[in-house]
């Protein structure tokens, strides 16, 4: 399956040609693809991504260097309201030529996480959510002192900070029907 020269994260490299030193600097903004983040916080499908890029033509193919800036919207995982998070990371990933994969499969360098360039095209997909997912928090929050929600209606803590409820103790809950019951005095025995 060949790439979509059309797509905005696949980039053609063929005015670097193979000439090592060679080297393409620009900027785009391009539409953030689907599933670009995690279940709790996502850069939302079609929100504008800014890429800062740098091209450049190396022995083993092209080297790409740059920045992702976006803006990345979640739920806080203790009260539920949204978030939102600016997303502002750097990466740096080697497109090997395909004659240079050949040779290194040839020799036995089994390197999975390697991404190969078809033709004089390269997909920024794979490297985009490399960079960007694992920049996310894992468990995004309001604010650091968020204090959640009642466990027992729901109720938003921030917005009431002396919200509480009166809970007896199931232990003791026995001894509380007794306290209207007369007294069971020694008199009463004889």
């Amino acid at each position: 399956m060949h790439l979509d020269p059309r797509s905005p994260l696949v980039l053609d490299t063929r005015e670097l040609g193979r000439r090592p030193g060679a080297m393409a600097s620009f900027s785009r903004t391009v539409e953030a693809p689907e599933d670009l983040g995690t279940e709790v916080i996502r850069v939302p499908t079609g929100a504008p991504v800014r890429l800062d890029l740098r091209l450049e033509s190396v022995m083993e193919g092209v080297l790409v260097s740059g920045s992702v800036t976006a803006q990345a919207v979640g739920a806080c995982v203790r009260c539920l309201e949204e978030v939102h998070v600016p997303v502002d990371v750097s990466f740096q990933e080697l497109f090997a030529y395909t004659d240079r994969v050949v040779h290194a499969d040839e020799v036995g360098d089994d390197d999975d996480d390697r991404h190969e360039l078809d033709g004089d095209l390269l997909d920024l997909d794979p490297v985009l959510r490399d960079a960007v997912v694992p920049a996310l928090p894992f468990q995004p929050v309001c604010r650091v002192d968020c204090p959640g929600l009642c466990s027992e209606c729901g109720a938003r803590l921030a917005d009431d900070p002396t919200h509480h409820h009166e809970v007896q103790d199931p232990r003791w809950a026995a001894l509380a029907g007794l306290a209207g019951a007369p007294a069971d005095t020694d008199e009463k025995r004889n």
